[in-house]
């Protein structure tokens, strides 16, 4: 639910730019005389999800769309308006872009090359120059909504999805290792559905900090808040950890376990306290975390010794005792470094600006 309001909030702001970006585009064509569709076409494609990319890409597009005006301004020239003109722009258009690495432009200058055919009857010069100017004002003006209306601002989204993937990680902990200590039918297929899942939210909240990160150079205000964006990240690489070791323990063949029924409450009362601190962040105790991170230490070493060198039964892998307890163990020293002081502190801050 929080990712599809999340997915709503950006994707409704930027439709809102792109309408704006097209309303002043065509205006000012008007106002000029100036065939409005080229720069809108332009102003459309310009709206990128930060501002670093709009200019980055409108470098590109640029160039781009006037390779496409001149290859059309010289086939209508050869071959007036017939279907060979037609392709002999969009492909003359997409093999220079190509070879000139403009990829970022490549649409744009193909649907420039093709619609001016349509429309160009006449001075074929000024209508050359009459395209760069229309590009130039989508350019310009969607580069400048994009800044001005609603800049870019990720951290809120970037907070909630750490928080969001930890909780959902912290829930999956905690059904994992009852499925395991207790339940006769061992079936993880919904905790590998959901760890698949996990894998994708931290991808996209990645994808926001880059983005965060990109309009640095833009907003003074960002670079002031890099140390938060470090804690993200680091935060971020943590849950990649956990939800690596997570993964492990699904793999873990399960028919054999032997723990006796105290054992088994001991691992799933210390699971239990793992999965509370990660849905629960701001009552993470460091102490009880150590403590419970002891209990099963001792569990571990205990376990081991119960390993014979010859085993039989395990003639080259781990039992799954070992395994298990070596994952959980892992987890807990994950969350700990997840939940050290500085980032606790640091993600309060960001919660509260």
């Amino acid at each position: 639910m929080l990712s599809k309001l999340r997915s709503l909030h950006f994707n409704g702001s930027r439709i809102l730019k792109t309408g704006i970006a097209i309303f002043l585009t065509a205006t000012i064509c008007v106002w000029l005389n100036w065939p409005p569709v080229f720069a809108v076409i332009t102003a459309i494609v310009t709206v990128e999800p930060t501002v670093s990319d709009s200019i980055k890409k409108g470098i590109v597009r640029f160039p781009a769309s006037a390779i496409g005006s001149a290859f059309a301004v010289l086939f209508i020239t050869l071959f007036g308006n017939a279907p060979i003109t037609y392709t002999l722009a969009a492909v003359a258009t997409i093999l220079v872009c190509y070879k000139l690495n403009l990829h970022a432009g490549l649409l744009v200058a193909t649907l420039t090359s093709v619609a001016m055919i349509e429309v160009i009857h006449d001075h074929v010069l000024v209508s050359f120059f009459i395209r760069l100017g229309t590009t130039t004002v989508g350019l310009l003006v969607s580069t400048a909504v994009n800044m001005l209306v609603f800049p870019p601002d990720y951290r809120p989204d970037i907070l909630k999805s750490i928080q969001s993937i930890s909780a959902r990680a912290g829930s999956m902990l905690e059904h994992t290792f009852r499925t395991i200590l207790f339940e006769k039918d061992v079936d993880l297929q919904e905790d590998r559905k959901i760890a698949k899942q996990l894998t994708t939210e931290i991808r996209k909240t990645e994808k926001l900090i880059h983005f965060q990160r990109d309009e640095a150079s833009l907003y003074p205000w960002i670079r002031n808040r890099e140390a938060e964006l470090r804690m993200a990240e680091r935060q971020l690489l943590f849950l990649d950890n956990f939800e690596y070791h997570l993964n492990a323990l699904l793999r873990v063949p399960l028919q054999s376990i032997q723990w006796t029924k105290a054992e088994r409450e001991i691992i799933m009362h210390a699971a239990a306290a793992l999965a509370d601190d990660l849905r629960h962040s701001t009552h993470y105790n460091h102490e009880k975390h150590q403590r419970q991170l002891k209990s099963i230490t001792h569990l571990f070493w205990e376990n081991s010794k119960r390993v014979p060198a010859n085993d039989a039964m395990h003639p080259t892998l781990f039992p799954p005792e070992f395994t298990i307890l070596y994952e959980l163990i892992t987890i807990y020293d994950l969350v700990d470094k997840y939940f050290d002081p500085t980032s606790v502190k640091a993600a309060q801050q960001a919660k509260k600006s």
